[in-house]
C-alpha cells in the first residue's frame, strides 16, 4: 500500500515504523491499560521515494520533530482509538511533506525609485533641521 502525496510522489507504506505506546494524560482506567497513542517513525534521509530537494525542505520544516540521524518522528494521541491516531499521524505526515514539495518562488532583487530615494532624502534634511533647532539657546547682549 502506498501513500498519495502528490500527483507525481508516492511513498511506499513500508517505510513508515509504526509504534503503539500508552497515551499520557487524563482518561482513568482505559488509558492505563490499552496502548492507543502511536509514534510514526519516517526515515527522511534514506528514503527512496523523496526527492533530494524535497528532503532538504523537510528536514527545514520537520524542527525538533527530526533526529539528528533524519528520522522524522510524528506522535499521535488525541483519540481513544488506535486506528483514528493512525490516520491522523498519517495526514499529518502527508501535508507535512505536501509542503516541503512546494518549492520557494525566488525573490526578484529590486531597486528603490528616483522618487522613494528624493522623499528619503528630504525626510532626513527635514530632522536633521529640527534636531539642530535644538541646541542652547544663545543670547546676544
Amino acid at each position: 500500500m502506498t501513500l498519495e502525496i502528490t500527483s507525481w510522489l508516492r511513498i511506499d507504506e513500508d517505510e513508515l515504523v509504526w509504534k503503539a505506546t500508552r497515551a499520557s494524560g487524563p482518561g482513568g482506567q482505559h488509558v492505563n491499560k490499552t496502548s492507543t497513542a502511536l509514534e510514526l517513525r519516517f526515515d527522511v534521509r534514506n528514503s527512496p521515494s523523496l526527492p533530494e530537494d524535497v528532503k532538504a525542505r523537510l528536514e527545514t520544516l520537520a524542527g525538533s520533530r527530526l533526529t539528528q540521524d533524519g528520522v522524522l518522528i510524528l506522535f499521535a494521541q488525541g483519540s481513544r482509538s488506535q486506528e483514528m491516531n493512525r490516520q491522523d499521524a498519517r495526514e499529518r505526515l502527508v501535508e507535512l511533506i505536501r509542503r516541503a514539495t512546494e518549492k520557494p518562488k525566488p525573490r526578484k532583487a529590486t531597486k528603490p525609485t528616483y522618487s522613494s530615494k528624493l522623499k528619503r532624502l528630504e525626510g532626513k534634511t527635514k530632522r536633521g533641521t529640527v534636531k539642530s533647532g535644538r541646541g542652547r539657546v544663545k543670547f546676544d547682549d
